[in-house]
């Protein structure tokens, strides 16, 4: 695949509450819903906590000028990790062991609860 086809400037934003188990809960289904929906070939995902309002913000940029493909959005928990230290390989091993549970993996992004805990979203091509 060519890095054009990676290139996109479309975005869709979406917003909602944490699931009681501090994941995404439903927004994961409103992501593959809308893609599906719209008949888009996703392409990213950008995740923000809002401590403060208890909301996760979640923008999936896509192409719509391409062959639309079947997504889906995996939450997993990397548990407490030390991020203000100078080594990351807790965090790192926890993501490839994450990312490991998923093929097809398209992006990922991380977002950390106000109780510190690491999650991790896979968004994966459903083949």
């Amino acid at each position: 695949m060519s890095i054009a086809k990676q290139v996109h400037d479309k975005l869709k934003v979406f917003a909602g509450e944490l699931a009681p188990d501090k994941t995404i809960g439903k927004l994961a289904e409103e992501v593959a819903a809308f893609a599906a929906s719209a008949k888009v070939a996703s392409k990213s995902i950008g995740v923000e906590y809002l401590e403060s309002a208890k909301r996760l913000v979640i923008s999936l940029g896509y192409r719509d000028d391409e062959e639309p493909y079947p997504i889906r959005l995996h939450c997993v928990r990397l548990g407490k990790i030390d991020a203000f230290g100078s080594d990351f390989s807790a965090l790192e091993k926890a993501m490839a062991k994450a990312s490991g549970q998923h093929g097809n993996t398209i992006c990922h992004e991380l977002y950390v609860t106000d109780e510190g805990d690491f999650l991790m979203i896979l968004m994966t091509h459903e083949a």
